[in-house]
């Protein structure tokens, strides 16, 4: 721990008479709220508390809260930084704003799964898509309230620790490795619509049909420029806060998505005709008064067949933002559990909006036809259309730019995990983005097939972090003389692990359903 002794020397100061040592893990807001009932702690980390107390014993109680201001990064993205004024650890001093916030959060929330929303509701039908939709959304919300709830009762702002505090070591660990691996398997996925996708645009906007292996169009080349160029530089930021910049532009790059999508549907006649069929296809014949009475051209309502009960875990699974909630709470100005859920409200708002209509044009453009990647079945009508290709720049850009968002939280796990006790360091911040980089770099790179295990990945830990974990710590933390084991909102939380328990069920079914079938439509969403 040599590395950390000036840190830890600064934040000693006599002139910072209210600071706890920087260097203790989240042992101080666990010693304010030492009256929840939770089972007992290890020795070691007795030992390290202890530590801890003694070193604050000549801090008033409400200085010892303002002690949270001053974690290390194993729980914070922020500095040790001197609080003026006494606080409590909801209202320590954050950085980022709620527009900045809600951009950050927003932009964990999208993903590339937005691409096979069309697909989906072609397999369940208008309204039976938004009432799952409505239903993930409302979901989604609540598991976040549970969330921000454990955190208030006991003053940690991490998901492992959280874990820690309901379960002691192995809840820390099963969160920890969840987290890792679920943002892992996203990233994989983003680099893969890199890898994939950049050198058809590259080739598109060069107007190249048959490429001769030139190496600005292989996309193994193309990933390791976009991770060194642009990833990189934006997961070294000290601060989650710092991306609210990138977030919001992310963000527009899909609004501009989603407003070709709904272009298109005005300029694409119905039924549509191929590319590879008639290559002078007109797209101005809009007005067909045949198209109407296609039955190939009539929305479905319901429908239910074999691939319905696939859109069920896309949906649940396109809400999945749970790891990054803790850390821009963190980071929130002023912040307060009410203030942090009407950030996630907003966020999950403005996606639930997005979403519907991506899915509700997309396929209105092409109802049956629409295949899992929206972006695909435009390019069966041109593959040279300028408009799309520009879409394929902007989703490109979003889901780049969403990779270092997603990375914090496995850093912040991985951190927990191995060094739960350091204050930030500079060289260990760098080297885990860049091993973290180099690991998700070689997996896109050398195994093809890598997403088929990051779907099964997926369908275990996406629902241990949305529903099982939080309302499991929920159960464990709140106290029972709060709320008894009967009480209403316990009875909820444990419905709500249970939904967890069903979806991961129905989850791995599907995927071992097409593993044994050869299809594999259980990925279509990620």
């Amino acid at each position: 721990m040599s590395e950390d002794k000036p840190a830890e020397t600064v934040e000693s100061t006599p002139a910072e008479a209210n600071a706890i040592p920087n260097g203790k893990g989240h042992e101080p807001g666990e010693e304010i709220t030492a009256s929840a009932k939770t089972p007992p702690t290890e020795d070691g980390e007795n030992a390290c508390r202890e530590t801890v107390a003694n070193s604050a014993q000549n801090a008033s109680p409400h200085r010892t809260e303002n002690a949270e201001a001053n974690l290390p990064e194993s729980q914070e993205f922020l500095s040790g930084a001197e609080d003026k004024k006494t606080t409590r650890f909801t209202d320590f001093e954050g950085k980022t704003s709620f527009g900045m916030s809600v951009f950050n959060l927003g932009n964990a929330i999208m993903g590339s799964g937005i691409l096979g929303l069309a697909y989906a509701m072609a397999n369940t039908g208008v309204v039976l898509f938004l009432l799952l939709l409505t239903v993930v959304a409302g979901l989604s919300s609540y598991s976040i309230h549970l969330l921000l709830k454990c955190s208030g009762i006991v003053g940690i702002r991490a998901y492992e620790q959280l874990g820690y505090r309901a379960f002691g070591t192995p809840g820390k660990m099963a969160a920890g490795i969840a987290i890792t691996l679920q943002n892992i398997g996203a990233m994989s996925s983003y680099l893969y619509i890199v890898k994939y996708e950049f050198p058809l645009v590259i080739q598109a906007f060069l107007k190249v049909d048959k490429p001769a292996g030139e190496w600005f169009m292989n996309g193994n080349y193309l990933v390791i420029i976009v991770s060194v160029a642009v990833i990189l530089p934006l997961a070294l930021m000290k601060q989650l806060g710092y991306l609210g910049y990138t977030s919001g532009f992310s963000l527009s790059c899909m609004v501009f998505f989603l407003i070709s999508v709904i272009y298109k549907k005005f300029n694409i006649p119905c039924p549509f005709v191929d590319f590879a069929i008639n290559s002078t296809a007109s797209v101005m014949n809009v007005t067909d008064p045949g198209g109407e009475d296609n039955p190939a051209c009539i929305p479905k309502m319901a429908n239910l067949n074999s691939q319905t009960a696939y859109t069920i875990p896309i949906l649940a699974f396109a809400f999945v933002c749970h790891p990054e909630v803790l850390p821009i709470y963190t980071e929130l100005r002023n912040a307060t559990k009410k203030k942090m859920q009407h950030v996630a409200n907003i966020s999950i708002a403005v996606m639930y909006g997005m979403y519907f209509l991506a899915a509700l044009f997309g396929y209105l453009t092409f109802y049956g036809e629409v295949e899992a990647e929206l972006l695909h079945t435009y390019s069966r009508i041109d593959p040279y259309d300028t408009l799309i290709l520009c879409v394929r720049v902007a989703v490109l850009t979003a889901v780049t730019l969403t990779v270092p968002i997603v990375l914090f939280p496995v850093r912040r796990a991985i951190q927990q995990m191995v060094f739960p006790n350091k204050t930030f360091y500079w060289p260990r911040h760098i080297a885990i983005a860049f091993v973290l980089l180099t690991f998700i770099n070689l997996l896109v790179i050398f195994a093809p097939n890598i997403l088929g295990i990051f779907g099964v990945i997926g369908a275990t830990s996406a629902p241990c972090l949305i529903f099982i974990f939080p309302a499991v710590f929920y159960i464990r933390i709140v106290p029972k003389e709060e709320e008894p084991l009967r009480s209403v909102p316990k009875i909820l939380a444990a419905c709500f692990a249970g939904i967890g328990f069903l979806f991961m069920i129905m989850s791995l079914s599907f995927i071992i359903i097409d593993w044994t079938s050869g299809t594999s439509k259980a990925s279509s969403g990620h």
